[in-house]
């Protein structure tokens, strides 16, 4: 085995327990935010929590659609940049109104 296919397992390692802590976080935000909003039944909180769903499912997309459907990478990583810009903006929605 060569120090190059050794070195992009490590990062591919590294790259699915980031991904994985990512998904964990992301997940507790947007459940954190889903509570607030039955809480209060406020529309900025259920905007905001909606918009860090779409934000956490987006930042685990690219790399299940490329390791489970065999999606094209750059494809992937696309539809990813959609949901992650979506996500954005609908939490920038969702700051902005009251």
């Amino acid at each position: 085995m060569s120090p190059h296919a050794t070195s992009g397992m490590e990062i591919a390692l590294a790259l699915a327990a980031v991904k994985t802590l990512m998904l964990v976080t992301g997940g507790i935000i947007t459940y954190f935010a889903f509570k607030a909003y039955q809480r209060t039944r406020q529309r900025a909180l259920g905007l905001l929590a909606f918009g860090f769903g779409l934000v956490t499912f987006g930042l685990v997309l690219a790399g299940m659609l490329y390791e489970v459907l065999e999606v094209p990478l750059a494809a992937g990583i696309l539809l990813e940049s959609l949901l992650v810009l979506a996500g954005f903006l609908v939490i920038a929605y969702s700051l902005y109104v009251q």
